[in-house]
């Protein structure tokens, strides 16, 4: 019988190589997929971005977390240092969100405020369920006034205070749906009232920014969102960060909980 114990310096595959194929698990799908979302908004918002050994930075140019992603990107040896560069990566009095699908020891000296343990969550291309029915006018963002709509239906319905008072397309700007993102946006008549965006990265649909104004919940609104934005590319799975309060919702569309990932805000 064999050893069960690999040959003297054989190595040992963990999940996190860089020259690994995307594919290798869900996770890491997911986890590139998010880095690359984190890069297309930067991009978009013509800011800085900025990868280390184990994470990335993305700086959209302002002070809204929402704008600023940093996201570990493999499990770190020393989370001291990686909180250390990604410190680094932004400037003094910049908000950013921390994003860590591994587990994270307490981070609240290094400055970070624990926001939660969101679930993500996967819809295989297998998945068979019913388009949500609503009333809403569902567009896709193709215009400068559709991405001016999107980003005001986010800034409130978010909510996002801290963006309420940038001048329209700061955060939407029309570089974003260049690539592979798309963003949708539901009107009541021709008032828009819920939004959501998709990107495709590493084989699955990244859903983000689902919003939906007050006066629209409870209607289906965000499930129509989701819907659009989950089957924007209809022959790839889809993969999103969900809240706790959502996950009904997102369970109804045939979306599966993996894990749990951890959040973080540098204030």
């Amino acid at each position: 019988m064999s050893s069960m114990l690999p040959e003297e310096g054989e190595h040992l595959t963990t999940g996190w190589e860089d020259d690994l194929a995307p594919a290798d698990s869900l996770v890491r799908q997911a986890v590139l997929a998010h880095v690359s979302w984190a890069r297309a908004l930067t991009t978009a918002a013509r800011g800085a971005f900025s990868e280390g050994p184990t994470w990335c930075a993305g700086h959209g140019g302002g002070a809204s977390a929402l704008l600023n992603w940093a996201i570990v990107t493999s499990p770190p040896r020393d989370w001291e240092q990686t909180v250390g560069q990604l410190w680094a990566a932004y400037p003094e009095g910049v908000s950013s969100i921390v994003i860590s699908p591994f587990p994270t020891p307490d981070l609240t000296a290094h400055g970070l405020a624990l926001v939660g343990h969101p679930p993500l969550m996967f819809r295989p291309t297998s998945t068979v369920t019913p388009a949500p029915s609503s009333s809403l006018d569902v567009r896709e963002a193709t215009t400068e006034q559709h991405l001016q709509d999107a980003e005001r239906v986010l800034v409130e319905g978010y909510p996002m205070p801290d963006m309420a008072d940038l001048p329209p397309g700061d955060f939407y700007r029309p570089d974003v749906v260049v690539g592979p993102t798309r963003v949708f946006v539901g009107y009541d008549g021709d008032t828009p009232v819920a939004t959501a965006a998709a990107h495709s990265a590493a084989g699955v649909t990244v859903v983000e920014n689902v919003a939906v104004l007050a006066t629209a919940r409870g209607q289906g609104a965000g499930a129509a969102l989701t819907w659009a934005a989950t089957t924007a590319w209809p022959d790839q799975g889809a993969v999103l960060i969900a809240s706790d309060d959502g996950q009904p919702v997102y369970e109804r569309l045939g979306y599966l909980r993996i894990e749990r990932w951890t959040c973080w805000l540098r204030p």
